[in-house]
């Protein structure tokens, strides 16, 4: 914190407080508040949308005219087909299915390259989900991609790591005031905890396949499919939403979906977060070394705390825990202090 103020310090006081620190004192400096992280996320994702608009749109435009110039074309010449000219129709229906130009009777799929569209192909590029039904066809839009992907991709996993935490902080927010008001942590720490797991599921798994029935016209086995294939990035590309050029979709289809997939990949990242630790810990608890004068090392006992943090069974100098990690302290005088409030 700058001095006589409540505001962070900027980097630049950060560095020159590291500079001139004592040595053996840690200097750090807070990330970004999170509703500064979300806005940058936010208007990242819709400088992508705009930009691949622009770069797609006309081309995906004239690419559904010449589609339906050539299929009334190759039926005024061809009333008897024979087989090289079957080939060539099988082929251009190949090709605009891939580009989304398949139109039948008066009805056509939703345009996959106007402003929804786009803004759905950014969401599906930065989480790395990769459907493979679209891709950019246009030089320019391609090498957008890349630089578009290269630095998207960190920001989106930052992102994640943000709302995770602050997901974990309001179930342990929580678990702490019904500890409290109830007199039983343990109990409260395992209703709060249940009670965040089921409502995750209803509200990124058993919900979502609802709405993918009623819109899409799935079986609901298929939605569950489709909703965990897409948060846990695999995208397989089998099912893929707004692909049925029979349907007429709402313009905020497409918004709510993407919406959800970044809240759900969290959700879903925090859940193989928490089965990964019981595969390694499943005790929670962890070993720690301690150092006496005599330079021998004793074994002591760690569990986790209700905030995350650990919790010594009995208190013993020089023995800490960093991250998941127990490391044995060097220097009692070492000290870690951070300027800037990370919220």
């Amino acid at each position: 914190m700058a001095p006589g103020s409540g505001l962070p310090a900027s980097p630049a006081e950060c560095r020159r407080r590291a500079r001139e620190a004592p040595e053996g004192r840690v200097w750090g400096c807070a990330m970004p508040s999170t509703w500064l992280l979300l806005l940058a996320y936010l208007t990242y994702l819709a400088l992508g949308t705009g930009v691949f608009w622009l770069l797609e749109s006309p081309a995906a435009h004239d690419s559904s005219e010449r589609f339906q110039r050539d299929k009334w074309a190759l039926l005024r010449n061809f009333t008897c087909l024979d087989g090289p000219a079957l080939d060539s129709l099988i082929r251009g229906i190949i090709q605009a299915y891939q580009n989304g130009d398949i139109v039948l009777d008066n009805t056509t799929s939703m345009g996959r390259w106007e402003f929804v569209g786009s803004f759905f192909f950014s969401v599906s590029t930065i989480t790395t989900i990769g459907y493979g039904n679209l891709s950019p066809r246009t030089m320019g839009a391609r090498l957008f991609c890349i630089f578009f992907a290269l630095v998207g991709i960190p920001l989106n996993l930052v992102v994640l790591n943000r709302l995770g935490h602050l997901m974990q902080q309001g179930v342990h927010s929580c678990a702490r005031m019904l500890g409290v008001t109830w007199k039983d942590p343990a109990k409260a720490r395992w209703l709060v905890g249940s009670s965040a797991l089921l409502s995750g599921l209803l509200l990124f798994l058993l919900l979502p396949p609802l709405l993918f029935t009623y819109v899409e016209g799935w079986s609901y086995v298929e939605g569950f499919y489709f909703s965990f294939i897409t948060l846990s990035t695999v995208g397989f590309g089998d099912y893929v939403i707004g692909m049925n050029p029979s349907r007429n979709y709402p313009l905020w289809y497409k918004n709510t979906v993407s919406l959800w997939i970044l809240f759900g990949m969290a959700w879903l990242a925090l859940i193989i977060k928490l089965i990964l630790s019981l595969l390694e810990a499943p005790r929670g608890s962890y070993p720690c070394y301690c150092h006496s004068s005599k330079g021998n090392f004793k074994p002591q006992s760690w569990r986790q705390g209700l905030d995350g943090g650990a919790e010594p069974h009995s208190p013993q100098p020089g023995c800490y825990l960093v991250g998941p990690v127990i490391m044995n302290r060097p220097e009692p005088s070492v000290q870690v202090s951070r300027c800037g409030k990370d919220s």
